[in-house]
Protein backbone atom coordinates (compact mmCIF):
# COMPACT_ATOMS: atom_id res chain seq x y z
CA UNK A 1 0.00 0.00 0.00
CA UNK A 2 3.05 2.20 0.83
CA UNK A 3 4.40 1.48 -2.24
CA UNK A 4 1.03 2.35 -4.37
CA UNK A 5 0.25 5.67 -2.36
CA UNK A 6 4.25 6.33 -3.34
CA UNK A 7 3.64 5.88 -7.12
CA UNK A 8 0.20 7.65 -7.20
CA UNK A 9 1.78 10.79 -5.17
CA UNK A 10 4.91 10.68 -8.06
CA UNK A 11 2.51 10.44 -10.88
CA UNK A 12 0.49 12.98 -9.39
CA UNK A 13 3.67 15.36 -8.94
CA UNK A 14 4.61 14.47 -12.70
CA UNK A 15 1.58 15.31 -14.01
CA UNK A 16 1.57 18.59 -12.29
CA UNK A 17 5.59 19.34 -13.42
CA UNK A 18 4.12 18.71 -17.69
CA UNK A 19 1.23 20.95 -17.08
CA UNK A 20 3.76 23.54 -15.59
CA UNK A 21 6.88 23.71 -17.09
CA UNK A 22 5.65 22.26 -20.29
CA UNK A 23 1.94 22.80 -20.94
CA UNK A 24 3.08 26.74 -19.68
CA UNK A 25 -0.09 26.15 -17.14
CA UNK A 26 -0.19 28.13 -14.30
CA UNK A 27 -0.67 27.06 -10.59
CA UNK A 28 -4.05 27.94 -10.13
CA UNK A 29 -4.99 26.77 -13.80
CA UNK A 30 -3.13 23.31 -12.87
CA UNK A 31 -5.08 23.44 -9.32
CA UNK A 32 -8.28 22.98 -10.87
CA UNK A 33 -7.13 20.85 -13.90
CA UNK A 34 -6.29 18.38 -10.86
CA UNK A 35 -8.80 19.28 -8.78
CA UNK A 36 -6.37 19.92 -5.95
CA UNK A 37 -6.48 22.89 -4.00
CA UNK A 38 -3.43 25.75 -5.02
CA UNK A 39 -1.34 24.78 -2.05
CA UNK A 40 -1.50 21.22 -3.29
CA UNK A 41 -0.83 21.99 -6.72
CA UNK A 42 2.04 24.01 -5.51
CA UNK A 43 3.67 21.31 -3.49
CA UNK A 44 3.09 19.14 -6.45
CA UNK A 45 5.24 21.22 -8.65
CA UNK A 46 7.75 21.64 -5.47
CA UNK A 47 8.14 17.85 -5.55
CA UNK A 48 8.35 17.05 -9.35
CA UNK A 49 11.37 19.43 -8.95
CA UNK A 50 12.50 17.71 -5.85
CA UNK A 51 12.29 14.09 -7.03
CA UNK A 52 14.05 15.27 -10.10
CA UNK A 53 11.32 14.35 -12.33
CA UNK A 54 12.49 17.61 -14.71
CA UNK A 55 15.08 18.40 -15.92
CA UNK A 56 14.68 20.29 -19.38
CA UNK A 57 12.42 17.43 -20.36
CA UNK A 58 10.18 15.71 -18.04
CA UNK A 59 12.13 12.19 -16.68
CA UNK A 60 8.77 10.20 -16.15
CA UNK A 61 6.76 8.05 -18.71
CA UNK A 62 3.60 10.03 -17.97
CA UNK A 63 5.22 12.98 -20.02
CA UNK A 64 4.67 10.97 -23.22
CA UNK A 65 0.83 9.89 -21.99
CA UNK A 66 0.15 13.37 -21.28
CA UNK A 67 1.03 14.30 -24.65
CA UNK A 68 -0.30 11.59 -26.46
CA UNK A 69 -3.91 12.22 -24.06
CA UNK A 70 -3.23 16.15 -25.26
CA UNK A 71 -3.31 15.70 -28.92
CA UNK A 72 -6.73 13.15 -28.10
CA UNK A 73 -8.34 15.82 -26.87
CA UNK A 74 -7.59 18.67 -29.39
CA UNK A 75 -8.36 15.96 -32.59
CA UNK A 76 -12.07 14.51 -31.03
CA UNK A 77 -12.70 17.91 -29.03
CA UNK A 78 -12.75 15.73 -25.61
CA UNK A 79 -13.57 17.40 -22.56
CA UNK A 80 -11.56 14.22 -20.46
CA UNK A 81 -8.48 12.41 -21.84
CA UNK A 82 -5.99 10.33 -19.47
CA UNK A 83 -3.64 8.06 -21.03
CA UNK A 84 -1.74 5.80 -18.96
CA UNK A 85 1.41 3.98 -19.33
CA UNK A 86 1.46 0.36 -21.57
CA UNK A 87 1.78 -2.87 -20.06
CA UNK A 88 4.11 -4.63 -22.99
CA UNK A 89 3.68 -7.92 -20.69
CA UNK A 90 -0.38 -7.52 -20.48
CA UNK A 91 -1.12 -5.32 -23.19
CA UNK A 92 -5.11 -6.04 -22.31
CA UNK A 93 -5.04 -5.94 -18.79
CA UNK A 94 -7.47 -2.91 -17.16
CA UNK A 95 -5.37 -2.22 -13.48
CA UNK A 96 -3.76 0.80 -15.27
CA UNK A 97 -7.36 2.85 -16.63
CA UNK A 98 -9.51 1.70 -13.79
CA UNK A 99 -6.84 3.34 -11.41
CA UNK A 100 -7.10 6.83 -13.10
CA UNK A 101 -10.81 6.09 -13.30
CA UNK A 102 -10.74 5.22 -9.55
CA UNK A 103 -9.41 8.70 -9.07
CA UNK A 104 -12.32 10.85 -11.50
CA UNK A 105 -14.92 8.63 -9.33
CA UNK A 106 -13.11 9.22 -6.33
CA UNK A 107 -13.09 13.36 -7.13
CA UNK A 108 -16.15 13.18 -8.09
CA UNK A 109 -17.98 11.43 -5.30
CA UNK A 110 -16.05 13.69 -2.61
CA UNK A 111 -18.14 16.78 -3.69
CA UNK A 112 -20.73 17.59 -0.88
CA UNK A 113 -22.92 18.83 -3.32
CA UNK A 114 -25.27 15.99 -4.27
CA UNK A 115 -23.72 14.36 -7.36
CA UNK A 116 -25.76 11.59 -10.05
CA UNK A 117 -22.92 8.95 -11.44
CA UNK A 118 -24.47 6.39 -14.04
CA UNK A 119 -22.10 3.35 -14.77
CA UNK A 120 -22.13 0.87 -17.53
CA UNK A 121 -20.83 -2.51 -17.07
CA UNK A 122 -17.65 -4.54 -18.12
CA UNK A 123 -14.12 -5.36 -16.68
CA UNK A 124 -12.60 -1.86 -16.70
CA UNK A 125 -15.12 0.22 -15.04
CA UNK A 126 -15.79 -2.62 -12.29
CA UNK A 127 -12.35 -2.56 -11.40
CA UNK A 128 -12.60 0.93 -11.40
CA UNK A 129 -15.27 0.94 -8.64
CA UNK A 130 -13.35 -1.79 -6.91
CA UNK A 131 -10.49 1.29 -6.00
CA UNK A 132 -12.75 3.93 -5.42
CA UNK A 133 -11.71 4.95 -1.95
CA UNK A 134 -14.94 3.95 0.79
CA UNK A 135 -16.40 7.63 1.73
CA UNK A 136 -19.62 8.20 3.71
CA UNK A 137 -21.71 10.20 0.66
CA UNK A 138 -25.66 9.37 1.47
CA UNK A 139 -26.83 12.12 -0.63
CA UNK A 140 -25.19 11.35 -3.88
CA UNK A 141 -26.67 8.64 -6.59
CA UNK A 142 -25.78 5.76 -8.02
CA UNK A 143 -27.46 4.56 -11.33
CA UNK A 144 -27.23 1.90 -13.67
CA UNK A 145 -27.35 2.61 -18.03
CA UNK A 146 -27.67 -1.06 -18.49
CA UNK A 147 -30.09 -3.70 -18.12
CA UNK A 148 -28.08 -6.74 -16.01
CA UNK A 149 -29.83 -9.94 -16.53
CA UNK A 150 -28.86 -12.32 -19.23
CA UNK A 151 -30.90 -14.56 -21.25
CA UNK A 152 -30.47 -17.51 -18.79
CA UNK A 153 -31.66 -15.63 -15.23
CA UNK A 154 -28.21 -14.57 -14.23
CA UNK A 155 -26.93 -11.33 -13.26
CA UNK A 156 -23.65 -9.89 -14.58
CA UNK A 157 -20.63 -10.61 -12.25
CA UNK A 158 -19.76 -7.13 -13.65
CA UNK A 159 -22.51 -5.26 -12.56
CA UNK A 160 -21.13 -2.05 -10.42
CA UNK A 161 -24.01 0.23 -9.13
CA UNK A 162 -24.54 -1.96 -6.23
CA UNK A 163 -20.81 -2.25 -5.13
CA UNK A 164 -20.03 1.28 -5.30
CA UNK A 165 -23.17 2.20 -3.70
CA UNK A 166 -21.39 0.05 -1.18
CA UNK A 167 -18.42 1.83 -0.54
CA UNK A 168 -20.28 5.41 -0.52
CA UNK A 169 -23.32 4.82 1.07
CA UNK A 170 -25.11 6.72 -1.69
CA UNK A 171 -28.76 5.48 -2.85
CA UNK A 172 -28.38 3.61 -5.91
CA UNK A 173 -30.58 2.34 -8.87
CA UNK A 174 -30.16 -0.85 -10.49
CA UNK A 175 -31.83 -1.52 -14.04
CA UNK A 176 -33.72 -4.73 -12.82
CA UNK A 177 -34.72 -6.16 -16.77
CA UNK A 178 -32.94 -8.85 -18.97
CA UNK A 179 -30.41 -7.00 -21.32
CA UNK A 180 -32.17 -8.28 -23.86
CA UNK A 181 -35.99 -9.32 -24.10
CA UNK A 182 -37.76 -11.03 -26.81
CA UNK A 183 -39.31 -8.60 -28.81
CA UNK A 184 -39.22 -4.51 -29.34
CA UNK A 185 -42.70 -4.25 -28.56
CA UNK A 186 -42.21 -6.51 -25.37
CA UNK A 187 -38.97 -3.92 -24.73
CA UNK A 188 -41.15 -0.80 -25.10
CA UNK A 189 -43.83 -2.03 -22.58
CA UNK A 190 -41.42 -3.15 -19.71
CA UNK A 191 -38.75 0.61 -20.11
CA UNK A 192 -42.26 2.83 -19.67
CA UNK A 193 -42.93 0.90 -16.22
CA UNK A 194 -42.57 3.06 -13.52
CA UNK A 195 -39.75 2.13 -11.62
CA UNK A 196 -38.05 1.41 -14.91
CA UNK A 197 -38.90 4.74 -15.88
CA UNK A 198 -37.63 6.21 -12.43
CA UNK A 199 -34.87 4.54 -13.19
CA UNK A 200 -33.84 6.38 -16.37
CA UNK A 201 -35.43 10.07 -15.00
CA UNK A 202 -32.27 9.75 -12.68
CA UNK A 203 -29.94 8.51 -15.35
CA UNK A 204 -30.97 10.92 -17.40
CA UNK A 205 -29.54 13.86 -14.72
CA UNK A 206 -25.96 12.60 -14.17
CA UNK A 207 -23.26 14.26 -14.05
CA UNK A 208 -20.90 11.31 -14.87
CA UNK A 209 -21.22 8.39 -16.95
CA UNK A 210 -18.51 6.38 -17.02
CA UNK A 211 -18.92 3.30 -19.36
CA UNK A 212 -17.03 0.44 -21.07
CA UNK A 213 -16.66 0.13 -24.55
CA UNK A 214 -16.65 -3.66 -26.47
CA UNK A 215 -15.15 -4.37 -29.41
CA UNK A 216 -17.78 -6.42 -32.10
CA UNK A 217 -15.99 -9.49 -32.87
CA UNK A 218 -16.13 -12.95 -32.00
CA UNK A 219 -14.49 -12.68 -28.76
CA UNK A 220 -17.07 -9.76 -28.24
CA UNK A 221 -17.51 -9.17 -24.69
CA UNK A 222 -21.75 -8.82 -24.87
CA UNK A 223 -21.23 -12.70 -25.99
CA UNK A 224 -18.62 -13.84 -24.18
CA UNK A 225 -20.52 -12.85 -20.96
CA UNK A 226 -23.92 -14.53 -22.42
CA UNK A 227 -25.63 -11.73 -22.95
CA UNK A 228 -26.15 -12.31 -27.05
CA UNK A 229 -25.81 -15.28 -28.71
CA UNK A 230 -23.87 -16.28 -31.15
CA UNK A 231 -26.22 -15.81 -34.00
CA UNK A 232 -27.22 -12.52 -32.59
CA UNK A 233 -23.87 -11.37 -32.43
CA UNK A 234 -23.21 -12.44 -36.13
CA UNK A 235 -26.09 -10.82 -37.56
CA UNK A 236 -25.02 -7.39 -35.64
CA UNK A 237 -21.40 -8.16 -37.52
CA UNK A 238 -23.44 -8.65 -41.09
CA UNK A 239 -25.34 -5.12 -40.01
CA UNK A 240 -22.08 -3.23 -39.60
CA UNK A 241 -21.80 -3.25 -35.61
CA UNK A 242 -17.93 -2.11 -35.08
CA UNK A 243 -18.64 -1.35 -31.24
CA UNK A 244 -21.26 -1.49 -28.34
CA UNK A 245 -21.76 0.90 -25.35
CA UNK A 246 -23.98 -0.53 -23.05
CA UNK A 247 -24.68 -2.85 -25.50
CA UNK A 248 -26.12 -0.22 -28.01
CA UNK A 249 -24.02 -1.49 -30.93
CA UNK A 250 -22.87 1.16 -33.57
CA UNK A 251 -20.95 0.83 -37.09
CA UNK A 252 -17.75 2.67 -38.07
CA UNK A 253 -18.89 6.01 -38.00
CA UNK A 254 -20.33 5.53 -34.35
CA UNK A 255 -23.83 5.51 -36.16
CA UNK A 256 -25.78 3.43 -34.00
CA UNK A 257 -27.70 0.48 -35.69
CA UNK A 258 -31.33 0.72 -35.83
CA UNK A 259 -31.51 -2.86 -36.19
CA UNK A 260 -30.56 -6.69 -34.86
CA UNK A 261 -30.52 -6.23 -30.99
CA UNK A 262 -30.84 -2.70 -30.39
CA UNK A 263 -34.10 -2.91 -31.21
CA UNK A 264 -34.63 -5.46 -27.89
CA UNK A 265 -32.33 -3.82 -26.00
CA UNK A 266 -33.33 -2.69 -22.28
CA UNK A 267 -29.83 -0.55 -21.96
CA UNK A 268 -30.46 3.22 -21.93
CA UNK A 269 -28.84 4.63 -24.87
CA UNK A 270 -25.48 7.31 -25.66
CA UNK A 271 -26.31 10.60 -26.14
CA UNK A 272 -25.74 11.61 -29.68
CA UNK A 273 -23.67 13.95 -29.39
CA UNK A 274 -22.48 13.45 -25.69
CA UNK A 275 -23.30 15.94 -23.53
CA UNK A 276 -22.79 15.10 -20.18
CA UNK A 277 -19.56 14.56 -19.55
CA UNK A 278 -19.68 10.45 -20.68
CA UNK A 279 -15.90 8.83 -20.19
CA UNK A 280 -15.17 5.52 -22.09
CA UNK A 281 -12.52 3.16 -20.35
CA UNK A 282 -11.06 0.93 -23.11
CA UNK A 283 -7.45 -0.70 -23.85
CA UNK A 284 -6.11 -3.05 -26.48
CA UNK A 285 -5.01 -3.22 -29.75
CA UNK A 286 -8.84 -5.26 -30.81
CA UNK A 287 -10.50 -2.39 -29.18
CA UNK A 288 -9.21 0.23 -31.41
CA UNK A 289 -11.44 0.36 -34.23
CA UNK A 290 -14.25 0.25 -31.60
CA UNK A 291 -12.99 3.25 -29.60
CA UNK A 292 -12.63 5.41 -32.86
CA UNK A 293 -15.66 5.09 -33.50
CA UNK A 294 -17.16 6.36 -30.52
CA UNK A 295 -14.88 9.29 -30.89
CA UNK A 296 -15.81 9.98 -34.34
CA UNK A 297 -18.95 9.45 -33.70
CA UNK A 298 -19.12 11.70 -30.57
CA UNK A 299 -20.85 8.99 -28.39
CA UNK A 300 -18.27 9.55 -25.76
CA UNK A 301 -16.48 12.84 -24.73
CA UNK A 302 -13.49 11.19 -22.66
CA UNK A 303 -11.89 8.44 -23.09
CA UNK A 304 -9.07 6.79 -20.29
CA UNK A 305 -6.88 4.49 -21.90
CA UNK A 306 -3.24 3.31 -22.52
CA UNK A 307 -0.25 4.72 -24.39
CA UNK A 308 -0.21 1.83 -27.13
CA UNK A 309 -4.30 2.31 -28.02
CA UNK A 310 -3.95 5.30 -27.69
CA UNK A 311 -1.23 5.63 -30.47
CA UNK A 312 -3.25 3.56 -32.86
CA UNK A 313 -6.03 5.31 -32.46
CA UNK A 314 -3.84 8.72 -33.63
CA UNK A 315 -2.76 6.98 -36.76
CA UNK A 316 -5.69 5.47 -38.10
Amino acid sequence: MAAENEKTRLDDAARAGWLYFIAGHTQDEIAKMLQVSRASAQRLVSLCLAERLITFRLEHPIAACMELAARLKERFELTHCEVVPADSAAPQATAGIAERCANLLDSTLRSETPVIVALGTGRAVRAAVERVTPIDRPNHQIVSLVGNISADGSASFYDTVGRLADRTGARHYPMPLPFLMSSEDERNKMVRIEPIAKVKAVAAKADLRLVGIGQMDQKAQVHVDGFVTRDELFEMMRQGAIGEITGWAYDSKGRLLKAGTNRRLTSIPPEVPAKTTTIGAAVGAAKVPAIAAALNGQLINGLVTDEATARAILER
